[in-house]
């Protein structure tokens, strides 16, 4: 039953609070022109780390692009025109598949070289 229920919470698909929460970060992230993968941190988390170390240069060109521009116009207190902002896909994922074969492979290493 509890985990019904924790599947409907966070599905924005049935639940209006998750559909409604989705938008206002999808609407946040068009502003600025991010998207949702923008926002893992490298520095924080080495399985992000090694994911975007074996992505193609063009596609970590772009996050790093994206990144830069998000930082200027928030330094500049200003968003992307509405025209930009109508185009952006925040939720177009391209690093959750690499991210997922990095964990897979670290996983039962790391579990491995724990118990030694």
């Amino acid at each position: 039953m509890l985990s019904k229920l924790s599947a409907w919470f966070v599905n924005p698909r049935r639940n209006p609070l998750a559909r409604a929460h989705r938008n206002a970060v999808a609407s946040r992230l068009r502003k600025y022109g991010l998207r949702y993968d923008d926002l893992y941190d490298p520095y924080h988390d080495l399985d992000i780390k090694e994911a975007l170390s074996r992505l193609p240069r063009e596609v970590v060109d772009a996050r790093n692009q994206r990144l830069k521009r998000a930082m200027d116009l928030s330094m500049k207190h200003k968003y992307l025109p509405d025209e930009v902002q109508a185009i952006q896909t925040p939720f177009r994922s391209y690093l959750s598949d690499m991210l997922a074969l990095v964990s897979a492979f670290v996983s039962p290493n790391h579990f491995v070289s724990s118990q030694l």
